[in-house]
């Protein structure tokens, strides 16, 4: 029996969405929801630019986007693209041609902002790329780049003018019998993106990319992102996301996981649930969590781990949790396998004991999964 079955409200219905393909990631649909980030290197630098895509991707990333605003930039994408373990979308803005020549390069898809991109005949020869490499394509409408018509007719950027953007050049895609393509409408307002979002999701059966443009630095951005995206994806709107925050692009993979997580939408690496610590504390919580934090950062297994500095809700929280530890007295606590306690363990020896207890039930875990796929073979 599932836990969805035993706690209803616990139950995300997705939109339902047609999928397609980006590289060989499957966007919308049953896919799961992917994460996606972007470099911030030059990308002409294109040494640069694959050792951040390298790190993003042992991050988790599912697919990144790389910006390539000149010619200069799509030259090396082919050697980016060559070296990529995950798919690249080529970020394009202002000329069309770089979007031609990414898709020469090997990028899987295309973000093209139709506020800026030129003209419909200019779209048309962007289509005709895509088709001819087997790139999709993203619709990106963002509230500061919209359409002098649509401003004129609304007099601001609002969630109605964002949705007639991008259902305009939907209609572009489809009378030119393109329909490998996912939207967003992205705004740096949370209320309207997530406006526009909604009446988006109305209106059109496209996979949707999530993301509240310009969030801000590493904590603003989180709390803004998390506020936004999870009341979207919690309402069931969503196929792929990427949190963007002034920060090394690997945390925004994994903002966008423990976004994910928050909601059982995905599972990866291990859950770390711990308690704020207080005066009753029977070890360091804070500096326990960092150390263990970064120590079971390779650990790509979902899994949960309960840290909680005293008996209050620490044997309570290691009921619900694959490990936990909770303080006591004397300079040591207890151990929990499954819910159950196991044994002692001295404050001293207990990070180096329980990232082995997490290595090895991560290893179990992963040898359960093999044994299962072959047996069902």
């Amino acid at each position: 029996m599932s836990l969805n079955h035993v706690r209803p409200w616990r139950n995300i219905h997705r939109r339902p969405s047609r999928q397609i393909m980006v590289g060989n990631v499957p966007v919308g649909g049953d896919a799961p929801i992917s994460v996606q980030t972007m470099t911030n290197t030059i990308t002409a630098d294109a040494q640069a630019t694959i050792d951040q895509v390298l790190r993003c991707a042992a991050a988790g990333a599912d697919i990144v986007r790389v910006s390539v605003p000149d010619e200069a930039s799509t030259k090396a994408l082919k050697a980016i693209v060559a070296a990529s373990p995950v798919p690249l979308v080529a970020d394009i803005h202002f000329h069309y041609k770089r979007a031609i020549e990414a898709a020469e390069a090997g990028a899987a898809c295309l973000r093209i902002n139709p506020g800026n991109i030129g003209d419909e005949s200019r779209v048309r020869e962007v289509i005709k790329a895509a088709k001819d490499h087997g790139c999709s394509i993203r619709i990106g409408v963002n509230a500061g780049s919209l359409e002098k018509h649509l401003l004129d007719k609304y007099g601001e950027p609002c969630p109605e003018a964002m949705v007639d953007s991008g259902m305009d050049h939907i209609k572009i895609l489809q009378d030119n019998d393109f329909h490998e393509f996912k939207i967003s409408v992205k705004a740096s307002d949370v209320f309207l993106s997530a406006a526009a979002y909604q009446a988006l999701a109305e209106v059109t059966d496209a996979p949707i990319h999530l993301g509240i443009t310009e969030a801000g630095g590493l904590t603003a951005g989180t709390v803004k992102s998390a506020v936004g995206l999870g009341n979207l994806l919690w309402s069931g709107i969503g196929d792929t996301l990427r949190v963007s925050l002034s920060a090394d692009p690997v945390e925004e993979v994994k903002v966008g996981y423990e976004i994910l997580k928050s909601l059982g939408l995905r599972h990866r690496g291990v859950t770390i649930i711990s308690c704020p610590s207080c005066a009753r504390q029977g070890f360091d919580v804070i500096k326990t969590v960092a150390a263990l934090e970064d120590r079971l950062a390779h650990v790509t297994t979902s899994m949960s781990l309960s840290i909680i500095g005293c008996v209050v809700n620490g044997p309570g929280e290691a009921l619900m949790t694959d490990i936990g530890f909770t303080g006591g007295g004397n300079g040591s606590g207890m151990v929990y396998l499954a819910g159950k306690q196991v044994h002692k363990l001295g404050n001293d020896r207990m990070v180096d004991e329980i990232v082995a207890m997490v290595e090895a039930k991560a290893a179990e875990i992963e040898a359960e999964k093999a044994a299962s796929a072959e047996a069902a073979e």
